[in-house]
């Protein structure tokens, strides 16, 4: 890693490594994290049920979807059940592209991520806000006239506006062939609002990257054309729950997550 990755200063993506119970964090961002935890104590709740949303939704598009390649944009900090390790525990040879455009990430990215033998996992800085340099640079590793699993979790939040975010993701869509599939999930306001909604306000007023919580019914903009996988765009923990699930393993939280098909 650079020299400069310890520098005092408190970095998103760590902030959020650490509420996965990562350890690729620092005690400044332990120290933001904790704060951010006094505000709405369910955040870690919501990182949990996020990775688990993300774990189920990959393991299917493995085993029942056929799936093997996926283009993960925006994925911040590898740590454990990242997509690579999910799908290649199904499918050794499946390959994933990861995507972002942060320094610090990418350091971390180049020091942390490793493939099966039989697949790939690579990493590329490209701007979610430039889809076909995305795409462009996935190339290099997918084969874009096979189906590709298109994972957008927890990043179209950062976009301002929902029409710019629904435009980025049909962009992105309409490169990638038939059969492919969409996952995404996002921070919504309509479970804990008030108190998530604070906590994102003191957020956004310290941060360089802001969020955005929006309605379920705003991101299903981003599923239009699409065929929702069921149970469709329900809250993280509702989605394909293992069947033992109880208590918190099953708790709705503010984020919402769907899985769908480009037909």
């Amino acid at each position: 890693m650079t020299d400069d990755l310890d520098n005092g200063v408190p970095h998103s993506a760590r902030v959020w490594n650490y509420w996965l119970g990562g350890t690729d964090n620092f005690a400044v961002d332990r120290a933001v994290g904790d704060d951010f935890a006094k505000l709405y104590p369910d955040i870690t709740l919501v990182a949990r049920h996020s990775r688990a949303f993300l774990r189920r939704a990959v393991t299917f598009l493995v085993t029942e979807a056929g799936i093997r390649q996926f283009l993960d944009v925006g994925t911040g900090m590898p740590t454990a059940e990242h997509t690579h390790q999910v799908a290649q525990a199904a499918a050794a040879d499946a390959r994933v592209v990861y995507v972002d455009n942060d320094p610090l990430v990418l350091a971390h990215a180049r020091t942390l991520l490793t493939s099966t033998p039989e697949g790939r996992a690579d990493y590329v800085d490209a701007d979610l806000h430039q889809p076909a340099a995305i795409i462009e640079a996935a190339g290099a590793t997918l084969d874009l006239t096979e189906p590709v699993g298109l994972i957008l979790m927890n990043i179209l939040g950062h976009v301002p506006g929902l029409d710019r975010a629904a435009a980025i993701v049909s962009e992105l869509l309409a490169a990638l062939p038939p059969g492919s599939y969409l996952v995404t999930a996002d921070g919504t306001d309509v479970i804990d609002g008030p108190a998530f909604t604070e906590a994102i306000a003191v957020w956004n007023a310290n941060a360089p990257l802001g969020y955005h919580l929006r309605h379920p019914e705003e991101i299903a903009r981003f599923l239009d054309g699409l065929e929702v996988v069921e149970p469709g765009l329900v809250p993280c923990s509702r989605w394909r729950p293992s069947p033992d699930a109880t208590g918190d393993d099953l708790r709705e939280v503010d984020e919402f997550g769907a899985v769908a098909r480009k037909p």
